[in-house]
């Protein structure tokens, strides 16, 4: 793919459908094909246009084009790292009109050729020629793949703009899905600053595909039962004076099989708690209560996840879940917030934690 040109757009609420979306580019693209074969003022004449009927679609989704071939340009959909929207590009692009001069691509796809590739940014060259990582073992967390990145001209002055240069520049080497779900930690630093034996970047891939393959054996249908478990309950004041109640199931904080479920949803349902301390009144929290509930039965049996516990404070209730997997847990979310987003607010996240460290306050206060 050549010269690649983004857009961020500003984000509407309204929402159309999958099939609208490609009805319009359908009706559009040979004069956006033109535009891009000829760049001819490609952000007014094809992203000025593109930007709202994406938006209107899902929040957070970007997108790049460019020429694939002489006479064929490509357009990725890109959820530039948002993990619970991966699901939804994927399923944006299959569902793809089959159009001569076009090819339609889920996330950025890794580049064939990175002997011949490289990215100049902030006035820095990013060459796999010239790169070097190391990876960092934890004695205590030994499937946590964490990555140093060396780069030739790094000091720390420049260590945001280099850092994400190298973010770009991984996206293109193994591809923006593998970039998400084959790290869990990366760093960037200076051949003087290394701390171990530097390995050429070229073999960064084999080296990730072999931490991938040794994590999937090790924990392939690893689940956990939670009928007998352990809840706690924790009360707390805020800085604010207001009050603060989690629930969580402190056996599952103890269980050495977290790595099996390393992917954590956090639903955030936001409440007028004004008159109530900060906190919701009682149809409220038999609301929050249904959603819940809900939410745990509508997960597919097929996949493992697990209720962490909920922690309400502030106006705000928190929902901790643990699973196995992303696509079918974003697209259950997703399914269980749109029943509801007329009585909630409701939104919510997905990222990779493979030990659970962002539940280790609890782990403290049972101590």
């Amino acid at each position: 793919m050549g010269f690649l040109n983004n857009i961020f757009g500003k984000k509407e609420s309204k929402k159309d459908s999958i099939q609208d979306f490609w009805i319009w580019f359908t009706k559009n693209e040979q004069a956006f094909y033109r535009t891009v074969k000829n760049a001819d003022d490609i952000d007014q004449n094809f992203f000025s246009k593109l930007a709202p009927k994406i938006d209107a679609l899902r929040k957070d989704l970007y997108f790049l084009t460019g020429m694939y071939t002489d006479n064929i340009a490509e357009l990725v959909i890109t959820p530039d790292g948002v993990v619970k929207n991966i699901a939804f590009v994927e399923e944006l692009i299959a569902c793809a009109p089959i159009l001569p001069n076009w090819r339609f691509t889920a996330l950025k796809p890794a580049i064939d050729d990175m002997e011949k590739f490289k990215i100049n940014m902030y006035g820095f060259s990013f060459d796999i020629n010239e790169m070097f990582f190391y990876p960092i073992e934890h004695k205590y967390h030994p499937d946590e793949v964490d990555i140093v990145i060396v780069h030739p001209n790094y000091t720390e002055e420049d260590k945001v703009n280099i850092a994400h240069g190298v973010e770009i520049f991984l996206d293109n080497y193994i591809g923006e899905l593998n970039s998400i779900i084959a790290i869990d930690n990366l760093n960037v630093t200076s051949k003087d600053l290394a701390t171990d034996e530097l390995i050429p970047l070229i073999k960064l891939k084999n080296y990730l595909i072999w931490r991938e393959k040794e994590f999937v054996e090790k924990y392939t249908d690893v689940r956990h039962q939670t009928e007998h478990d352990t809840y706690t309950a924790f009360e707390g004041m805020l800085q604010n004076n207001l009050p603060i109640l989690a629930i969580i199931n402190t056996t599952l904080l103890e269980w050495d099989g977290k790595a099996s479920h390393p992917w954590i949803i956090t639903v955030r349902i936001s409440y007028d708690g004004t008159a109530t301390n900060g906190m919701p009144d009682k149809n409220t929290y038999d609301l929050m209560d249904k959603i819940e509930d809900e939410l745990m039965s509508s997960f597919p049996t097929d996949i493992g996840y697990l209720n962490i516990g909920r922690e309400t404070a502030d106006n705000l209730r928190e929902i901790y879940l643990a699973c196995t997997e992303f696509r079918k847990s974003s697209r259950t979310v997703d399914q269980v917030i749109a029943r509801y987003q007329t009585s909630l607010q409701i939104d919510y996240t997905i990222y990779k934690d493979k030990y659970w460290k962002s539940f280790e306050r609890f782990n403290k206060q049972v101590d």
